[in-house]
Order: C-alpha cells, then sequence, then structure tokens
C-alpha cells in the first residue's frame, strides 16, 4: 500500500497548470554506505493527476494498493537541497499499482452433459422420466 501525502502543482511546457500527488511507500531499513548503520526510510514518488486543486486536498491521506519501486534510467544529476552537493543518480522511484486480481467466474464452463452432471453430482434421479420410476 501507499499513502497520498502530498499534491504539488505543475505546469506543461503549453503554460497550462496541474497537480502531481506524492506517494510514499510504507517504511523500510537501509544500511548507510558512509557509515554502515541503520536508518529508517520510506520511497516516495509522484504520479500526475487530471484533478483540481481542491481534490487533491482533499485526497491527502488516501491508501492505494501498489508499491514505489526503484528503477533504472540514464543517469543525470541531483542536488541536495540540504547540503548543495550535486551528484549523479541512475535510478528513480516510481509507483507501480497492485495486480487487481478478477473474481472467478462464479459459472465454469463443462463438457459434461446434463446426465453425466446428475450422475456425478446428485446421484437422485430429480428430472422425470415420463412417469417411470
Amino acid at each position: 500500500m501507499v499513502t497520498i501525502i502530498n499534491y504539488k502543482e505543475r505546469e506543461t511546457d503549453a503554460g497550462e497548470v496541474f497537480y502531481v500527488l506524492e506517494l510514499q511507500g510504507g517504511i523500510e531499513m537501509v544500511k548507510s554506505q558512509k557509515t554502515n548503520k541503520f536508518y529508517v526510510t520510506a520511497r516516495k514518488a509522484t504520479i500526475p493527476s487530471t484533478f483540481d486543486e481542491e481534490t487533491c486536498k482533499s485526497i491527502v491521506g488516501t491508501e492505494m494498493p501498489g508499491r514505489i519501486e526503484k528503477v533504472e534510467v540514464e543517469p543525470y544529476e541531483f542536488t541536495i537541497k540540504e547540503t548543495g552537493e550535486i551528484i549523479e543518480l541512475d535510478f528513480r522511484y516510481e509507483y507501480t499499482p497492485e495486480e487487481v486480481e478478477k473474481e472467478p467466474s462464479k459459472i465454469e464452463r463443462s463438457n459434461s452433459t446434463i446426465d453425466e452432471f446428475v450422475k456425478k453430482e446428485n446421484p437422485v434421479k430429480f428430472f422425470s422420466e415420463n412417469g417411470v420410476q
């Protein structure tokens, strides 16, 4: 499950405003490469929406089925806001919806004839044989 934790306003190249939803996955433990100690974090990703700002506000806190996965991409530069350090990354996080399992059909096809079904499922005769018992 992921949670909608925020929304952000964005603008298209054509100048149109739209909103993205910021999603956060569950917490996970990660081992620091520098200190060799563990810390807790959560993956985040954004997805575009067709919602207006009021709708985005109203759905913050909503949980959705799915997960946030690490996806390899072409290397790009990223600036760490807190330090100003520029680093190179070759991945990003993307939301992957959970596959919704289809409910099995209530009626299953059978190649059996009605007579085979009656004999197999209920040996008691419940169809008329024109008065013959």
